[in-house]
Parts: structure tokens; sequence; C-alpha cells
């Protein structure tokens, strides 16, 4: 990344304990950035200085832990990447948009991996990379407001009770490429099941 270019991390969904928050806090020193953190009944916040600006991250507590909340623009290279590899390494969701120049990326993150890649130039947009078949906005109306949108999710449930037991019995065996492939089958219905009932 370049050293001029800014990134905005939106729509983060990060899930967090609190000892997962402490192994932050000592990640971050352990890098080198001059930080604080401060904590009330609702939200843990941690301030991380990046040269003249200070960046907020946001803890909101919930029921089993914290989540991370807010929109972030960061303009250090080291703080982007450190944050784009909590993304990945929380298998999280985010929506990532690049600023460079006269172009944005954006990328569309959902457990940890990029879903959707744009550019937009001006008032052209241009879609680099997506993956499977998702359902367009058409589609998805249309499965909203009939009754095979519902027949689709009982049947998303059932192929993801049939694929958990389909792993279940590839750990018992220790079979590792099935265990790889059940693991994708379920991140892929997941996705759909995501859409499906959003």
């Amino acid at each position: 990344m370049n050293k001029n270019d800014e990134v905005e991390y939106c729509n983060l969904e990060l899930r967090f304990d609190r000892q997962d928050i402490q192994n932050l806090i000592k990640d971050l020193i352990k890098e080198g950035y001059s930080l604080y953190w401060s904590e009330n009944e609702t939200v843990f916040l941690i301030s991380v200085r990046t040269g003249r600006k200070l960046v907020k991250l946001r803890f909101q507590q919930i029921k089993d832990g914290y989540k991370l909340v807010g929109d972030y623009m960061i303009r250090d290279a080291r703080l982007s990447g450190w944050m784009e590899k909590l993304i990945g390494d929380m298998r999280g969701h985010a929506v990532v948009k690049r600023f460079r120049d006269r172009q944005i990326i954006i990328e569309n993150i959902m457990f940890g991996e990029v879903i959707r890649l744009v550019e937009i130039s001006g008032y052209q947009q241009r879609v680099l990379y997506q993956k499977g078949p998702l359902l367009t906005d058409q589609e998805l109306t249309k499965l909203f407001y009939s009754e095979e949108g519902e027949e689709r999710i009982r049947q998303r449930r059932v192929e993801v009770d049939e694929e958990l037991d389909r792993l279940n019995e590839a750990m018992q065996s220790g079979d590792t490429a099935l265990m790889e492939a059940c693991r994708v089958k379920l991140a892929g219905l997941s996705r759909e099941l995501n859409m499906l009932e959003w």
C-alpha cells in the first residue's frame, strides 16, 4: 500500500472476547504504537496514535463478548495491514474501501475472505472479482415475496445439517481432505443462508 493511500473500513462485524482484546493491545504495543484504552459498562475503547492522527477502535459490549463497531479511516500502512490480518484471522465481515489518486477499490469481505472486488474510476464501475453465483437484488426480492424463499432456506438448513454430519465423520476418521471440502461447502451454504435470511 502506498503511504498516501487511505483505507476505510465499514460495516465491520468482528467479535472478540476479553482475552482477544488484551492480545490486540499487546500486539499493537509490540508493533511500536502509542496507545491507551478505557472502558465503561457498554464500550471498550482503544485509542491508537498514528503520526498526528488518533484512531479510536470501539468495542461494543454484547451478550457473549465484544463487537468492533464503527467506520475507520486509516492512512497508516502498517495499521491497515494489521486491520486486514485481524479481519482474516477473526473470519469477520467488512467493506474495505481503498482510495488512491482518482480511483476507489472496494472489497466486500465475508468470513475473512474477499467475495467481491469492485474498481471505481470517475463515473465508471468495474467488477474485478466476484466469488460464486451470488443472487441478484431482483432474485432476492422475488424470493422474499414468494414461498420459494422459505423452501430454499429449509433446504439449505438440511444441507448444512448433512454437511456437519459429514464433517464430524471426517474429523473422527482423520480425513483432512474431506474435512477441508466440508468446510468449503459449509462456508458457501452459510453465505447463501445469510443472503436468504437477511
